[in-house]
C-alpha cells in the first residue's frame, strides 16, 4: 500500500444527543477540506442520551488517521471506531428506486428487480417505487439497471454499518 493510496474508511462515532453535535462533526469535515460520502445518524440509547453517526469517507491512511484523531477531541464524543480498520463488519444501505416504463421495459424492471431481491412498494398502471437493501455496490448496480427502464427518481439512506462478533462499539 502506497502512502498515497486512497482509501475509503466507515467511521461510527457515538455522540451525546443534543443540538449542534452533528453540525460540529460536520463542520470538522468541511473545515479541513475532508469529503463525506455517506452520513447517517440515529439515537441508540434513549436513557443515555446518545446516538450513533457513521460516516464513510476516503482519504490517504494519513488522512483517515487525522479524521479519528480530530474526531476524539470533540467534547460531545464518547467513542470513534474505523470499522474499516478494526476488522469484519457489515454495511448496508437502503434505497427506494421510482421506474415509470410500460409494456417490456416493465417486465424487465420487475424481472431485474426480483434477481437483486427489490420489493415493489408502491406499484400503478405506469409506475413501480422498489424497496432494496445491500451494499453499496449493489444498490448503485440496480439503479444502473433501471436507468434504461425508465428510471426517474430514487432515495438513498446512507451505509449503516456494525462491526460483526460478540464486541460492542
Amino acid at each position: 500500500m502506497s502512502s498515497n493510496e486512497i482509501l475509503k474508511a466507515t467511521i461510527a462515532v457515538v455522540v451525546d444527543n443534543e443540538p449542534g453535535v452533528l453540525a460540529r462533526v460536520v463542520g470538522l469535515f468541511s473545515g479541513r477540506g475532508y469529503n463525506i460520502d455517506s452520513l447517517t445518524v440515529s439515537e441508540v440509547d434513549e436513557s443515555a442520551h446518545l446516538s450513533r453517526i457513521t460516516i464513510v469517507t476516503n482519504g490517504t491512511a494519513m488522512i483517515i488517521e487525522q479524521i479519528k484523531a480530530q474526531l476524539q477531541r470533540l467534547v460531545p464524543i464518547h467513542r470513534v471506531s474505523d470499522l474499516s480498520a478494526d476488522g469484519l463488519h457489515i454495511e448496508r444501505e437502503l434505497a427506494l428506486v421510482k421506474v415509470a416504463s410500460t409494456g417490456e421495459k416493465r417486465v424487465e424492471a420487475l424481472r431485474i428487480a426480483d434477481i437483486f431481491r427489490a420489493h415493489a412498494v408502491d406499484s400503478t398502471i405506469s409506475s413501480f417505487v422498489f424497496e432494496i437493501t445491500g451494499s453499496i455496490e449493489k444498490i448503485s448496480a440496480f439503479v444502473d439497471l433501471m436507468r434504461p427502464l425508465g428510471l426517474i427518481d430514487v432515495s438513498r439512506t446512507g451505509v449503516v454499518a456494525i462491526s460483526r462478533g460478540p464486541n460492542a462499539l
